[in-house]
């Protein structure tokens, strides 16, 4: 296996206009950013900041107009769209804050998804499947569905749905939006242990107590970066403190 030296993201001068009608709107103006493998990252910003095209930019459902977009040392900027969605299922897992399972598959056959389409032996999914969802602290669970799991725990099925192609980096839109308190704070700590296993976490947030759970905070105004500074806590001993409770709902 070829090590990869260098930022597993090189985000280099990337602007993104989109047209709309005769208006041209600049939603990123010159973006650059590099983000090293195992790096935890929350990135904030308003509404309209252009956050959420630097997302899809980074998650390889869009290209820059301008500029250059490296993932673990590939330039992807000009890949068409087939090549981008290989890129994205070889490279990147996706958690979103609305889960996204199916209600009618149990919580292993939502995490086997990923591997269906990947063509992977049903045992061996099956085997990966429960792995995943054994390392997220929810294997005494796999054959409840998601009416019968509570957010967190629905969440939870959620990151090990992502995990299961052993992405390099995942991407996490607003995942503790639909969670308490007390679930957010256990999402958190397991983000933080992902990314302590060598994981690179990118979360979009709008809640600054939640950005503070990242070691890395860079926040988004105008399409342009704005402020790219270390998190308000240290997730050493936080997830640690946080570890004995991701097992738990």
């Amino acid at each position: 296996m070829m090590v990869q030296s260098g930022p597993l993201i090189e985000i280099t001068d990337v602007t993104k206009t989109y047209r709309m009608g005769d208006v041209e709107v600049e939603a990123l103006r010159g973006v650059s950013i590099d983000v090293a493998a195992g790096e935890f990252v929350a990135v904030m910003g308003p509404s309209g900041s252009g956050k959420s095209t630097l997302l899809n930019i980074v998650g390889c459902f869009d290209r820059p107009t301008t500029g250059t977009y490296r993932l673990a040392g590939e330039d992807v900027s000009g890949l068409d769209a087939d090549a981008l969605a290989e890129t994205r299922n070889r490279t990147l897992g996706f958690v979103f804050q609305s889960f996204n399972l199916l209600a009618r598959t149990t919580a292993l056959e939502n995490v086997e998804l990923p591997l269906v389409y990947a063509g992977v032996h049903p045992r061996l999914r099956r085997d990966r499947a429960a792995a995943a969802l054994e390392r997220v602290g929810i294997a005494e669970r796999l054959h409840h569905h998601p009416s019968q799991l509570s957010g967190g725990q629905q969440q939870r099925v959620a990151i090990a749905r992502a995990l299961v192609n052993e992405p390099r980096l995942v991407l996490a839109d607003e995942p503790t939006g639909n969670l308490d308190s007390r679930a957010s704070d256990e999402m958190m700590g397991l983000l933080a242990a992902l990314a302590a296993d060598g994981i690179t976490i990118v979360l979009v947030t709008h809640e600054p107590d939640v950005a503070a759970r990242a070691r890395r905070v860079i926040v988004v105004r105008d399409g342009l970066i704005q402020e790219d500074r270390p998190g308000g806590r240290r997730e050493g001993a936080g997830a640690a403190a946080s570890e004995p409770a991701l097992g738990a709902s």
